[in-house]
C-alpha cells in the first residue's frame, strides 16, 4: 500500500490522494517532446522497482541529438521462475489459447512526453505546476497522458503482489507526440517488448477515453511537393519563381481534396467523421516581396481507416507531381488500429469499463496513438481517463472524478487478467 496517511479519510479519498500527489509530481517534468525524458524515466523506474518490478530502459537519439529514453517494467507472478537478472535474458512462454483469464496478463502502454504548453493559460500561470480548482487538476499533460500514468502507478500501488497470477508489464514511450517515434524504437530494437509479443496479453493503451472502451482508431498517411527555383531580385528577369511550376499541381490538389468528401470507396462509416479527412497547406516561405521565390512546397496528409489506406490519393499526387518535374516525398504511413469486436478481451474490458463510462460497446476514435505500431499484439485496446478534448489545449486539466475512476478501472483489470482471486 502506499504510505499516505489520513485519519477518517475512506479508501477512496486515499486513492485519489495518491493518484494526485503522483500526477503532481509527473506535471514537474517539463517533458516537451523536444527535451530528454529521462529524468522522468528513472523516476518511474525507481517506483516500479520497489515494488517488485525488473527494468529495461533503452536510449536513442532523436532527429536534433536529444537522448530519449523508453521504460519497460515486467513484475511475474511469485514462483514462476523470475528470478533477478537482466531482463532481456528472461524468457515468458507464450501462453496457449483457451487460457484462464487471469492467465492472460496485461501490458499497459503510455507515453511520457507532452506537448508544448508556451501559451499556458490555465490556473497558476505554470504549466509545469499542478494546480487543483473546481474538482479539476490543471497542468500539462494531466490529461494527455500523465494523469493515466499515474492511475496507473496508483492501481499497482495498491495491488497484493503475492495473488499475481500472469505477468504484468508498464511500458513508457518517448515521443509520442512527435511521430510516435518512441513506440517505433521500442518495436524495432527492445528485447523485452519481444517478450511481450510472445506472451500477447491484453494490450491496454491508456489514452484518454473518458474511460471508453475503443477498439479501433485512424492512422495517419501524406506526401510534401517541392518545386525549386531561382531566387533573384524581382525587378530583374534573373529569378525563377517556384511557384509557377507548383500552380497546375494545385488543381490536383483540390480535386484529391473533394474526392476524399464524395468517393464512397473512401469512407468507413464506423468513424466520426467517416472520410480521410484529407488535410494540405502550400507555403513558398517568402518573407520579402522584393525577392523572386526559389522553393514551394505542398504537403498533405489524410487519417487513413482499417479498410481504406488512401494509397490511390498518394498514386494520383504522384504521378502528376512527376509529370510536372516536381521532387516528391511521400511519408511513411502510420497503421490505423483495429482490434475485433469479437475478441474476448475486449469485451470483457468493456464489461469492466461500463460501470464508469456508461457504455457496454466499443467505439471508434479519430485520432491515433502508439497502438498503432504494436500491431504485432492482438489484444490491443484503447482506454483510459480524461477527455481528449482537453488534450493540448491551453488550459490543459483532468477531472478528479475521472482520475478516481481509472485508477479504478485499471485496477479492476489487473484483477481480471492478471491476478487470483
Amino acid at each position: 500500500m502506499s504510505d499516505l496517511r489520513c485519519h477518517g479519510c475512506s479508501y477512496r479519498d486515499l486513492v485519489l490522494s495518491l493518484a494526485v500527489r503522483l500526477l503532481s509530481e509527473l506535471i514537474a517534468y517539463p517533458t516537451v517532446s523536444h527535451t530528454s525524458n529521462g529524468a522522468i524515466t528513472e523516476w518511474v523506474a525507481d517506483r516500479l522497482r520497489a515494488q517488485g518490478f525488473e527494468c529495461e530502459q533503452t536510449r536513442y537519439l532523436d532527429g536534433e541529438g536529444v537522448p530519449k529514453f523508453n521504460l519497460i517494467a515486467k513484475r511475474l507472478p511469485t514462483g514462476s521462475g523470475s528470478e533477478s537478472g537482466n531482463l532481456s535474458t528472461q524468457s515468458v512462454d507464450r501462453l496457449e489459447l483457451g487460457r484462464p483469464e487471469n492467465e492472460i496478463g496485461l501490458a499497459y502502454f503510455c507515453h511520457t512526453d507532452v506537448v508544448p504548453a508556451d501559451r499556458w493559460g490555465g490556473p497558476g500561470g505554470n504549466p509545469f505546476e499542478a494546480v487543483i480548482e473546481d474538482n479539476r487538476l490543471y497542468g500539462r499533460g494531466a490529461c494527455d497522458m500523465k494523469g493515466s500514468l499515474a492511475a496507473m502507478l496508483a492501481a499497482i500501488d495498491g495491488l497484493d503482489a503475492s495473488k499475481q497470477s500472469a505477468p504484468l508489464w508498464l511500458v513508457c514511450t518517448a515521443d509520442e507526440e512527435v511521430g510516435l517515434r518512441g513506440a517505433k524504437e521500442l518495436a524495432q530494437n527492445s528485447p523485452a517488448y519481444r517478450e511481450i509479443v510472445s506472451c500477447d496479453p491484453v494490450a491496454l493503451i491508456g489514452e484518454p477515453t473518458e474511460l471508453r472502451v475503443v477498439h479501433a482508431h485512424k492512422g495517419m498517411g501524406g506526401f510534401r511537393v517541392i518545386s525549386h527555383g531561382k531566387a533573384a531580385h524581382s525587378s530583374t528577369d534573373r529569378g525563377i519563381n517556384a511557384n509557377v511550376a507548383m500552380i497546375p499541381l494545385l488543381q490536383t490538389i483540390l480535386e484529391l481534396h473533394e474526392r476524399v468528401q464524395t468517393d464512397p470507396m473512401l469512407r468507413d462509416d464506423r468513424f466520426d467523421p467517416p472520410t480521410l479527412t484529407f488535410n494540405f497547406g502550400i507555403s513558398d516561405h517568402a518573407d520579402a516581396t522584393n525577392i523572386v521565390p526559389d522553393r514551394s512546397e505542398v504537403w498533405a496528409n489524410w487519417r487513413t481507416m482499417p479498410n481504406v489506406d488512401g494509397e490511390c490519393l498518394m498514386e494520383d499526387a504522384k504521378v502528376a507531381a512527376e509529370q510536372l518535374g516536381l521532387q516528391f516525398r511521400g511519408y511513411k504511413s502510420v497503421a490505423p488500429l483495429e482490434t475485433s469486436i469479437d475478441d474476448p478481451t475486449l469485451m470483457r474490458m468493456c464489461e469492466l469499463a461500463s460501470s464508469y463510462c456508461g457504455r457496454e460497446k466499443p467505439e471508434t476514435v479519430c485520432y491515433a496513438t502508439d497502438g498503432a505500431v504494436l500491431g504485432e499484439l492482438q489484444h490491443r485496446i484503447v482506454c483510459g481517463p480524461g477527455s481528449i478534448e482537453q488534450a493540448h489545449t491551453v488550459d490543459e486539466f483532468i477531472e478528479l472524478d475521472s482520475l478516481e475512476n481509472g485508477v479504478s478501472l485499471f485496477r479492476d483489470a489487473i484483477q481480471t487478467f492478471a491476478m487470483r482471486s
